[in-house]
């Protein structure tokens, strides 16, 4: 990557260590960009949360703690996804919401597995906060980046996600098989939504490349 600075630097063992660490930062953050940006990934996460949702549905007789050990690959994974998409933001405030759910996301991961063997309740009360606040975050993004494509869709996705912590979050606990049957309900929904959101993508892509063939900058450059 050629990077414009300006003047020639000065040359010496002061200054090239910190140029070198300085166009490492940049070259890790740009191919971070690249990845986040493509549509690729946002179907990587898709199908992170759909393989889950259906495993659960399919699956309901599994005990707490394979349910605990699913939940918690899944938000420790989904938090890894989330953390590089938010580097396709081209400003870094921009990149704080994205940056903060991925942080909500791995810690809530860790949760689920530190202790297995913890009540339907108590994971249903991890995930159903991780979803409500990634989804009011996920609203905020769509609605404050400029030239969004595709922004219904994601703000339909977000309001998905908002309705699916609140109605985890509000339903009584009586029922264990109920709640674990209602968690891999949403999940496949969440991860149905961010199917159709990964593809909607692919296909602005493709028309950012058509209308500029010789390629265009910043984070839509990747298909």
């Amino acid at each position: 990557m050629t990077v414009s600075r300006g003047p020639a630097p000065q040359t010496g063992p002061e200054h090239m260590p910190d140029e070198a660490a300085s166009d490492s930062t940049a070259d890790a953050a740009e191919l971070l960009a690249g990845l986040g940006s493509s549509w690729t990934w946002i179907l990587g996460s898709a199908i992170t949360t759909l393989v889950p949702g259906v495993l659960i549905l399919v699956w309901p007789e599994e005990t707490l703690h394979i349910l605990a050990v699913l939940l918690g690959l899944y938000l420790l994974v989904t938090g890894a996804f989330r953390f590089v998409s938010a580097f396709s933001r081209h400003e870094h405030g921009e990149r704080l919401p994205g940056l903060l759910l991925s942080v909500l996301f791995v810690l809530a991961g860790v949760l689920c597995l530190r202790n297995p063997m913890q009540t339907i309740a108590a994971l249903s009360l991890i995930v159903g906060i991780v979803w409500l606040v990634s989804g009011m975050l996920t609203a905020y993004t769509a609605i404050a980046t400029k030239d969004l494509p595709h922004r219904g869709f994601v703000i339909g996705a977000a309001v998905l996600g908002i309705v699916a912590g609140i109605v985890v979050l509000a339903l009584p606990t009586e029922s264990a098989r109920a709640l674990t049957r209602l968690l891999g309900l949403w999940m496949v929904l969440l991860g149905v939504a961010e199917l159709i959101l990964a593809f909607a993508w692919r296909a602005a892509l493709r028309k950012t490349l058509t209308d500029y063939p010789t390629g265009p900058t910043g984070p839509t450059a990747t298909v």
